[in-house]
């Protein structure tokens, strides 16, 4: 046995010792509470001002590649979908993610389904939350969230609050003990590529080829020509 090895497991028995007292636990949260205050330096400098502006910003950028709008109310995002669908050229069908809130909105015009198929053209969906500091969506799985919304459509409409997108993924992070456990989490960002073949970046490999986020942002003042 190298000395190098002998070494480290001499060390691991030592610690696993019976008779060895247990660590201190005001002393363990005292190291993890010193861990912590290392953090805010080593972040990069992605978020500045409200998460909400860099989380828009962050997720059009073209590391992320996704296209955003922002809208005053949930309400908005049947008209919202109406816009992209024209611009895209696409049919007036859906997949609607079975989520009570998206269910009750106003979809005259739009044919809707709540369930998702293989290479569906269009789905709506509704996220937990958003990172600002990726541009991220987060999707917590649950009966009214079924996971394969998030990777089964060509086009992924997704609406998220303003309320609910976090600085950091540190903020999240913490924002996990107040919340239902889910059997499944995505942290989705941008549409879905690969360079793998060839070195040519390939949309849709192996999810949504195109991510449209909408903000539900109730302190937005649209321009007026929007408005009207």
């Amino acid at each position: 046995m190298s000395d190098a090895r002998s070494t480290i497991l001499t060390a691991i028995r030592a610690t696993l010792r019976p008779d060895r007292a247990a660590a201190d636990p005001a002393a363990i949260a005292a190291a993890a509470a010193g861990l912590l205050l290392r953090v805010p330096p080593l972040r990069p400098d992605r978020v500045r001002g409200a998460a909400a502006e860099a989380f828009l910003a962050r997720v059009a950028s073209p590391a992320v590649g996704a296209s955003a709008e922002r809208i005053v109310s949930l309400a908005g995002l049947p008209d919202a979908v109406r816009r992209y669908l024209a611009a895209h050229d696409l049919a007036a069908s859906i997949a609607l993610q079975p989520h009570p809130e998206l269910c009750a909105l106003d979809w005259s015009g739009i044919a809707t389904h709540p369930r998702i198929d293989l290479d569906e053209p269009v789905a709506v969906g509704l996220a937990l939350g958003g990172i600002a500091e990726t541009g991220s969506l987060v999707f917590h799985s649950g009966p009214t969230a079924p996971t394969l919304f998030a990777f089964l459509p060509l086009h992924h409409i997704v609406a998220v609050a303003a309320e609910r997108i976090w600085p950091w993924l540190e903020d999240y992070a913490a924002a996990l003990a107040t919340l239902p456990v889910p059997r499944n989490v995505n942290l989705v960002t941008g549409p879905s590529g690969t360079t793998d073949i060839e070195g040519t970046l390939v949309r849709g490999a192996h999810g949504p080829g195109h991510l449209h986020v909408v903000l539900v942002d109730p302190a937005y003042h649209p321009p007026a020509s929007d408005a009207a």
